[in-house]
Order: structure tokens, then sequence, then C-alpha cells
């Protein structure tokens, strides 16, 4: 149902869809017409053009504090959680956020949920089931993606299945429990799984991409009641869903983790840059070779992004702490605190030697030829092309940088045309050994074969499986090393303070000082001699202390607007 405080944001979109009914001249209707309902929605080809819409609402490379912002800040952003940090204070990283006046993530994913009820709305009535099935697929999944959005943002919340009228009487409702919630959002991506094609055009909704979501939902929420609620029962039916969807993908066979014999073990690095363009990796290899991308925010060659990626995470504005850096594993799979294999920080890079291939693909070593699309690129790809590299140099800020999503051809700002992955099947895999471990705490030998080690070994080859006589005999935790490879593989893409709250782990993660390279005793001390900021114990930079948490941080407030317009809501605890 709806509630009062989403009447203003009703009003918006009946505005809105006015809008699109007469701009799409390709509906075949008169423009000068009255664009009544009637007409609208009379054929099935009507129905795709109004859900070509939905594609515009997923997670992007977009800068500022919208919910779809998956590199720069946002609810997701690995900014606001304790592994990368900028050179001013996240509030959210920090602990500070207050209760915004209005919120733009609130009111923008309930219009976009009535886009999708309405298409809904009159697929009912049409006579042609069939000939809809996509776009009914499409309305479901992205229904079932924004209602999502609003649990992990906000805990319970207005649950809406039909476009209520602005004058219903159901304006005045409290907000549904989140597993009401949650419910809806199964549902509607099994219903969707039926209805959506098994292949489509790339960043396309389809059944692969119905049950990966599903995964992702289930194993959310499955976790979020067993270690916050702790409901044994809840917990576990969610994650038999989580883990049989996962499931669903991987027995679909219809996605790969990517690999390039050329790239070999740059294939991680080379994945985040794959262009339509040519020259855009030493294999010449674009996006047709992408089989493990399952949902994708497309960018096209000659598009204009929101934001300037390369400069963004290659121009060292990104600041990865020593706590980013400490949980790559070394070459025999066992921890730095754990491997004789470990190197130690005396030396620049010296950590870096001996250490999970993923660690060289996401941060720049000191004294590393790189190349970037501002006047140092590749011009030569079978060779190392010194005369047109840069060659990194670390003292400043972390003394981490990143090289994740650096596109290194030349190509204008904001001009790079790689996709943003809205989900991968790396993801899926990880999903299904978590949900399987979580399950009964425990995990066979098979079940990490066919998800965990592939991913750890996709650019490790060499490198032990996680096994459970592997975990026994270095006293090691199955959970933390499910959770460590779950978190190195998917850094700098927005789940890292969704995947602490939903652990509920924050309290210990999130107060932690954000710290930089060891100074004391190692290189930095002789050769950055600018290095200002305060040292730690261990003779380490502190980035940012006095980081706090309270248990109000495992959801956002809700705006002081909205409450306004309908106390009913009720704010969320500790807010008040």
């Amino acid at each position: 149902m709806i509630t009062k405080s989403i009447k203003k944001i009703i009003a918006g979109c009946f505005v809105c869809c006015n809008i699109v009914a007469a701009l799409t001249s390709c509906m075949d209707l008169d423009p000068k017409a009255d664009m009544g309902d009637n007409l609208v929605w009379n054929k099935a080809d009507n129905f795709q053009l109004f859900a070509n819409q939905f594609y515009g609402w997923t997670r992007d490379f977009q800068a500022g504090a919208d919910y779809q912002s998956g590199v720069s800040d946002g609810p997701h952003s690995d900014y606001r959680s304790d592994l990368i940090c900028a050179s001013s204070i996240n509030t959210y990283s920090q602990g500070t956020n207050a209760i915004p006046a209005t919120d733009g993530n609130y009111t923008t994913l309930y219009k976009r949920i009535y886009y999708t009820n309405l298409l809904l709305s009159h697929a009912q009535d049409f006579d042609n089931q069939a000939a809809i099935a996509t776009p009914m697929g499409e309305a479901l999944w992205f229904r079932a993606y924004l209602h999502f959005e609003l649990v992990q943002l906000y805990g319970d919340a207005q649950l809406l299945t039909t476009p209520l009228d602005m004058d219903s009487e159901q304006l005045y409702q409290k907000r549904d429990d989140r597993g009401t919630v949650i419910d809806q959002c199964v549902a509607d991506l099994k219903q969707a799984a039926e209805l959506l094609p098994l292949t489509a055009e790339v960043g396309r909704v389809t059944k692969g991409a119905a049950w990966a979501l599903l995964s992702r939902v289930a194993l959310y929420e499955g976790t979020w009641q067993k270690f916050h609620n702790n409901n044994a029962g809840r917990a576990t039916e969610l994650l038999t869903i989580a883990k049989q969807a996962a499931d669903e993908v991987i027995k679909g066979g219809q996605y790969a983790l990517f690999y390039n014999a050329d790239l070999g073990t740059k294939s991680y690095q080379y994945l985040f840059t794959l262009e339509d363009a040519a020259q855009c990796n030493p294999a010449n290899v674009g996006k047709s070779a992408n089989t493990e991308y399952i949902m994708t925010s497309r960018h096209r060659d000659g598009d204009k992004m929101a934001l300037n990626v390369t400069h963004a995470m290659v121009g060292n504005a990104c600041f990865p702490t020593r706590k980013l850096a400490n949980m790559y594993l070394c070459q025999d799979g066992l921890p730095i605190a754990k491997s004789a294999q470990f190197q130690g920080y005396t030396q620049a890079a010296s950590e870096f030697q001996n250490r999970d291939n993923r660690m060289n693909s996401t941060l720049l070593r000191h004294g590393e030829l790189y190349w970037n699309n501002d006047g140092k690129w590749r011009t030569a790809w079978t060779v190392a092309d010194e005369a047109s590299s840069l060659t990194a140099n670390v003292r400043s800020n972390s003394g981490y940088q990143t090289r994740k999503w650096g596109v290194e051809r030349q190509v204008a700002d904001y001009y790079e045309s790689m996709d943003y992955p809205v989900i991968r099947y790396a993801e899926v895999l990880l999903n299904y050994a978590e949900a399987a471990y979580e399950l009964s705490e425990s995990i066979s030998d098979d079940d990490l074969n066919k998800s965990l080690n592939l991913v750890r070994q996709r650019v490790n080859p060499t490198m032990p499986k996680l096994t459970n006589s592997f975990v026994t005999a270095n006293g090691l935790s199955m959970r933390e090393e499910i959770r460590r490879e779950r978190t190195v593989e998917l850094a700098l893409e927005g789940f890292r303070i969704d995947d602490l709250k939903r652990w509920a782990t924050a309290p210990t993660e999130m107060t932690q000082d954000q710290l930089g390279v060891k100074m004391t005793g190692t290189w930095f001390e002789t050769n950055w001699t600018a290095q200002a900021r305060p040292l730690n114990s261990d003779g380490c930079i502190v980035l940012y202390t006095d980081r706090q948490w309270s248990n109000k941080l495992y959801l956002y407030p809700l705006p002081s607007d909205q409450l306004q317009l309908n106390p009913q809501l009720g704010q969320n605890p500790g807010w008040e």
C-alpha cells in the first residue's frame, strides 16, 4: 500500500508519464491527440517502449549521492565503508551523518516503482499475454530491484504493487515489515524468471539476471535475519532460496568468469575496462569477449559518462587503506600474518610480492609502469611501451593508489565506454558459497570447487584451493575466508558497507582508524619527507580516526519532509 507521504511523488509520476507518452512518437500515436491509457496501452510494442525507460535505473559510475552510484559516493559506495576514503571526511563512514531534510533516493525509488506498477496494471487487461511477456518480466525485475533498494537503505518500507490514484484512501498507512517486502521481491523475481528470455541484447535482463538478483536479495536478507534477529527459521528459508537461485545460474551454463590466455593473470584487471573501441587492452579484446557480466549498465563508444572514471580511480583521488591491502592472501593461500611468503613492509613495494594477483590488478605498486587516458596512454599493446608510460609514485595521501577502472587507451575524459557490472557471475558464485556455508555453518569441498575456488583461481592458478582440510591445517576460519574472498573480488564495486551491515560486524570494523602505509622503519620514512599526517603506535599513517558506530547506522534515517507529510511512517530506531 501507499502512504500520504508519497502523494507528491505520484503527482510527479503522472506528469512524467504524460511526458513519456508525448515524446514517444514511435508509439504510432498522434502527438496532438489526448494521450489516454486506451491509446498508450493498446499495442504490445508500446509495453516494450515503456519498459525501456527502466534501464536507466540501475547502479552505474554516476557521481553524486544518488543511490545508483557504484564507484563515486552513494549509499552502497565503498567510500562509506572501511576500505577506502578521500581527501575529506565521509560523514557516513565516520558515523556522523544526520537526518536529512529531503532524500532524493527515497522519492526517486517510489517514482520508479510507480512506473513498474503502471505497466503491470495495464498488462493484466492486455489480450495477448505472450506478446508482452518480456516487458512484464522486466517490470517485475525492476520492481524487485527497487523494493530491495528500499529495504537495504531504510529497512521497513511501503510495499507498492498497484499504481494507486492520487485520491486513493490508502494514503495513511504505516510502512510494511521488511520481511513482507522481501517476500514480494522473491515472488516477483521468480515470476520474472518465467517470463524473461534466456538470452537478450547486452544490458537487458534475462532469466539468468532474475535468478542472479534473487541470489543477492535472499542472501542479504537471510544473513540479516541470522545475525540481527537470530531468526534461524527465516534465515534458513532465505539462504536456501539464495543457494538455489545461484545454482540456477550456475547450471544454466550461460555465464563464465572472464579469462583471456593472452591477458593471463591480468584478466581480472582488464575485465573492468573492456570497451567497444579497439586496443583497450594488450589482447585487443572487447566487450564481446565478456562472458561474466549478467546485467550491465551500458556505455557505448562516443557516449559521455557522468563520471570522469579513469581520473577518479587512477588519479590518486581515491585512497585505499592499509586494511584493504592487508586482506589479500599470499600465493600460498595464507593471510599475511600466517604466510612465510609475505615480504613485509620494508621496501616501497615489498608487501606486493607473492600476493594474490588481484592486489596488483586493483592497486598500483610504487615504481610500476602504468598508463592512463591523459597523455600517457598505451600505443603498443604487445610490449611494455615504456616510452609512453607513467611511473607510479604513491608518496601521497594513503601511500596506496587504485588502478581498477582505469582505461589505458587514448580517450577523452568522460568518454570511456566500459560497462558497469550491475551483476556479474563472480558475485553469483560467491553468493552460492556464502549461502551454502551459512545454512549449516559448513560447506563441502565440492561446493567450494564449483563456486569460490573458480573465482580465486581465475588469476591465481597456483594458489591452493580453499578446502576444509586447508582451513583446519592452517588454523583458519572458513567463514572469514569466504568473506575475505568476497571483499577482495568485489572491492570498489559497492558491496562492502552492505556486507558489514548484514553480517552485523560494522561495530567492530567501522570504528577502526583508517590507515595508510607503514612509515616507521620502511623506505617511506626516508623517501616521503613531505608526509605530514600523524602516525599510530605501529608507525602507520592515520588518515581518519575517532570513527563512530551506533546501531542506528544500520539503516538510513527517513527524511524529515516525509515524516511531516505522514507521521505514520515512523522514524528508524535510534533516529527518533
